[in-house]
């Protein structure tokens, strides 16, 4: 059915980026540069810029040969749960080797140092120091942290919308429960295909009342594929800001899972105060890992909702009996033992995406996901729910299909071994989400199957 990849494929271990001067030497440099693990949160150390990776995009048939798939399925769901690249692969297997001989001491030397290499790495690729970088289990663990962590009062709102998905609606509906405070939800546009920035910039302003205190989105929804202008949204919200009090000021919370590891931009280019994202999904990180970012606003705002073991001083209060004073996104790190071989191998997947290039990952998603939505638009019996500019989509595709439901279209599409996934949402669509790991060919092969479904 499809070609198998070439014997040729190069094998990117760790020390060969290290050795090509890529983009996983930073966050090994500052590791080694973090201090010991009671010793200060090493807020000292700032994140190197990463390195300029070559500005010719990669041979992405080469490329391919770092996944370890089943290439004789056309895997378009990079959106729900990925495979690792080689370099994690093996940094997780070092890891978990290295557990397995010497559980203890192994952890003991380790654990922090290398919790904050990857929270300088995820900093450096997302252009924050890593003081504003919190570790965490998924998006979903994420968003229950940061929504139950703003201790919202009574007469005080969250405004959201109906768009948003499970983990918002009821993160914001268990916190509400607890404190008292109001949940609010608002339509931004009257369908995906035909939203446009002014409209639902317009919309978001309209629903802000005086007791709005956070702005709770996403930045790509999973059901219908669209993308917020997160920067629009940002800079209306300052003239409102402007008027308030640090404490009574709209705090702009955004789930991201959708645009990171896809997007080229940063923290700051964006201009929210929180954005979380889980790591095993577009950035083909290790399982169970995600991170959450924040701006020094946000942190002042916030309460850790889980004992941390990685801020410095949290034994020490414990054992002291004394407050350990601000927020820290150390603290916002919920503690605990966890699958560290995962955390700790969190550096290589991001040195993997600088090593690819994000200018070069962006480029290749979107590339992709036109092909695919040109190709659906032009057949009769399906209508795409993907706004087709790229400026108001990323690599989610989701349509529909004439007298068929998503989960029909779905099993429809597994009998020709391509892996799509239906929208859990009231109104559900069927979804493909091609990645830096298809083709051209992955998604020629598609609108073949559903081609075949008029």
């Amino acid at each position: 059915m499809r070609a198998e990849e070439p014997a040729d494929a190069p094998k990117l271990s760790r020390r060969h980026l290290l050795a090509l001067g890529l983009a996983a030497a930073p966050a090994v440099a500052m590791a080694q540069e973090l201090e010991q693990d009671d010793q200060p949160d090493a807020a000292q150390v700032a994140p190197q810029p990463p390195p300029t990776p070559d500005t010719k995009p990669p041979d992405w048939n080469r490329l391919r040969g770092q996944w370890d798939l089943d290439w004789g399925e056309v895997d378009l769901s990079a959106m729900l749960f990925a495979s690792n690249p080689r370099p994690v692969r093996e940094a997780i297997t070092r890891h978990r080797q290295a557990l397995d001989r010497n559980p203890i001491t192994y952890l003991e030397h380790n654990n922090k140092r290398l919790q904050n290499a990857a929270r300088a790495a995820a900093g450096a690729y997302f252009g924050v120091p890593l003081e504003q970088v919190a570790l965490c289990d998924s998006t979903t663990s994420g968003v229950g942290l940061i929504y139950a962590g703003l201790g919202l009062r009574y007469g005080q709102e969250a405004l959201t919308t109906v768009h948003d998905y499970y983990v918002t609606h009821e993160s914001l509906r268990l916190a509400a429960r607890r404190t008292g405070a109001t949940v609010r939800k608002i339509t931004l546009h009257d369908g995906a295909e035909s939203a446009s920035t002014p409209e639902m910039v317009r919309r978001i302003l309209a629903g802000i009342t005086p007791a709005t205190r956070v702005l709770a989105l996403t930045w790509v929804h999973s059901s219908t594929g669209l993308k917020l202008p997160i920067r629009a949204i940002a800079d209306a919200l300052k003239p409102i800001n402007a008027q308030r009090q640090p404490p009574d000021q709209i705090l702009f919370c955004v789930d991201g899972v959708h645009g990171f590891g896809v997007e080229n931009t940063t923290l700051p280019e964006l201009g929210c105060d929180v954005l979380i994202a889980g790591c095993h999904k577009w950035l083909f990180g290790p399982r169970g890992t995600g991170v959450i970012f924040f701006s020094p606003q946000a942190l002042a705002r916030l309460s850790p909702i889980i004992p941390s073991f990685l801020a410095p001083d949290a034994y020490s209060a414990w054992i002291g009996g004394y407050d350990p004073g601000p927020t820290t996104a150390a603290r916002m790190t919920p503690g605990g033992f966890k699958a560290f071989e995962q955390v700790w191998s969190l550096s290589e997947a991001f040195g993997f995406h600088q090593m690819v290039g994000k200018t070069h990952v962006a480029s290749r998603t979107h590339e992709l996901a036109s092909l695919l939505k040109t190709g659906l638009a032009a057949m009769p019996h399906v209508r795409v729910r993907t706004p087709m500019s790229p400026e108001m989509s990323a690599g989610i595709v989701s349509f529909d299909v004439a007298g068929q439901s998503s989960r029909d279209t779905v099993s429809h599409l597994r009998r020709w071994r391509i892996i799509g996934s239906a929208a859990p949402y009231a109104q559900p669509h069927t979804r493909l989400t091609p990645s830096i790991r298809n083709t051209p060919e992955d998604v020629a092969f598609a609108l073949q199957a559903i081609a075949a479904m008029g």
